[in-house]
């Protein structure tokens, strides 16, 4: 089947492309991206003459077009935690959020820290999957810090990058073996930066706040010792070091200091989250906003901000972290922490543009080309059968796509989710801008 994009704004950093332009699609991938024609018909269209009834076509008028967004943090709970999430409801819930690639982190039941496991997550999201599924194997075997798992064949496997997210790598020896297997294998370390001694007990942000809810505290601090020890574990190494989830001010001077110095392979990311919510969401003990980093201050929000900004912060990825409804009505101490933020990513980070802090050009970059580049996915990839480029639209990358009307303006609803995870601090937010075409691989998921 040819489906053909008409009159639609698009945006493409990968080619420098900003404008009205077409889009043809054939057999799953970008067969030519060119500038919109005016309404005569060319000598091609006439050629094509009573052929049209083979070509669908997508009018996008006054609509953005852009490569399919790539989540390079997501947790799909499966295998073990399907109660939670399943790959079938995740990549459900990514593709109504506009996003056609997503990265799986390993804590799931058991840990993806060998090929067998890497396999059936390949396996299963080519059966079940409406995107692709890139697996993202464990640092550390059954993510214990105590001794590395099999990064060579979980790499062979299929595995993207590599990552004991959800807990840190205490071990710094361990921390220097796992960025040099980094350095040999061209794939990124996800670097949880957590010290335990600090964080231990905590729920929240520490702070005034903290103290006048009775809850225990996280300073920002035991965040930004281990982002310091990662970067200079990187710089002795040469390893490919990625910082997930930056939450703090001091994460982000960290980082812009390291890129100053001309540590090449650092790269960062952040969260919906940061740069939208501060630690007041958690006032009335709203365990829906009970995350790991917590939700910091005002200034560390500033922070983040100029950090995309400033070019700090390379990408935007969820932290999608869906919890059955039970385990979020828990008190808050025992509530786990996650926020359900494949759905309200898009519209969370629209909010950028309108104040100013990033170009739609520069919000692609961050949630799709950046990502695609860190990972490798500017070209095919072994780890899916059939995947091929993502976070372009480049003639003979795959056909993903999203088409967000940006006048769209809604209400987050958690009982409209795809994810089964509702957890999301965002209920009732008035946003504006929204998804209302996917093309996952040139299959077409359409919301009116």
């Amino acid at each position: 089947m040819r489906i053909l994009i008409i009159n639609g704004h698009v945006i493409d950093p990968s080619q420098d492309i900003d404008g009205v332009y077409e889009i043809m699609i054939e057999d799953g991938k970008i067969k030519e991206v060119k500038s919109q024609k005016s309404k005569a018909k060319s000598q091609e269209e006439n050629k094509i003459g009573n052929q049209q009834s083979s070509i669908r076509k997508i009018d996008a008028s006054g609509m953005l077009v852009l490569p399919g967004l790539v989540d390079m943090h997501v947790h799909l709970r499966e295998p073990g935690f399907e109660y939670k999430e399943t790959i079938k409801t995740g990549t459900e819930a990514a593709v109504r959020g506009g996003i056609t690639s997503v990265c799986c982190m390993p804590n799931t039941s058991p840990v993806n820290d060998n090929p067998s496991v890497t396999e059936f997550i390949i396996k299963k999201a080519v059966q079940e999957g409406s995107c692709t599924v890139y697996p993202i194997g464990a640092i550390t075997k059954g993510q214990k810090g105590e001794e590395l798992a099999e990064l060579a064949m979980m790499y062979q496997a299929g595995c993207v990058a590599f990552s004991d997210d959800g807990r840190p790598v205490t071990d710094s020896l361990m921390m220097r073996r796992a960025l040099e297997y980094s350095k040999i294998l061209d794939v990124p370390l996800i670097s949880h930066c957590e010290d335990l001694s600090l964080s231990s007990g905590g729920v929240m942000n520490e702070g005034l706040l903290s103290v006048t809810l009775g809850l225990k505290g996280i300073p920002s601090q035991a965040e930004e010792i281990t982002v310091a020890r990662d970067i200079a574990l990187a710089e002795l190494t040469g390893g490919k070091l990625h910082i997930a989830h930056v939450s703090t001010e001091g994460s982000v001077e960290l980082i812009k200091a390291a890129k100053k110095r001309g540590i090449a392979d650092i790269t960062a990311e952040t969260c919906p989250h940061y740069f939208s919510i501060t630690e007041e969401e958690v006032r009335n003990y709203n365990t829906n906003a009970k995350v790991n980093p917590p939700l910091r201050r005002k200034k560390d929000l500033d922070a983040i901000k100029e950090g995309l900004h400033d070019g700090t912060i390379d990408v935007i990825a969820t932290d999608h972290a869906p919890h059955h409804p039970d385990e979020k009505l828990a008190e808050f101490d025992n509530a786990p922490s996650g926020i359900s933020g494949l759905e309200t990513a898009v519209g969370l980070s629209l909010r950028l543009v309108e104040e100013g802090v990033l170009t739609f050009s520069r919000l692609v970059e961050k949630m799709a080309l950046n990502p695609a580049r860190i990972l490798g996915l500017l070209v095919a990839h072994r780890s899916s059968p059939g995947a091929g480029i993502k976070g372009t639209l480049k003639a003979g990358s795959d056909a993903d796509i999203v088409i967000i009307d940006t006048k769209k303006e809604y209400k987050v609803d958690p009982g409209r989710f795809k994810s089964k995870g509702k957890n999301t601090p965002f209920a009732g937010l008035a946003l504006k801008g929204m998804p209302v075409v996917t093309i996952s691989n040139g299959r077409i998921y359409r919301w009116d």
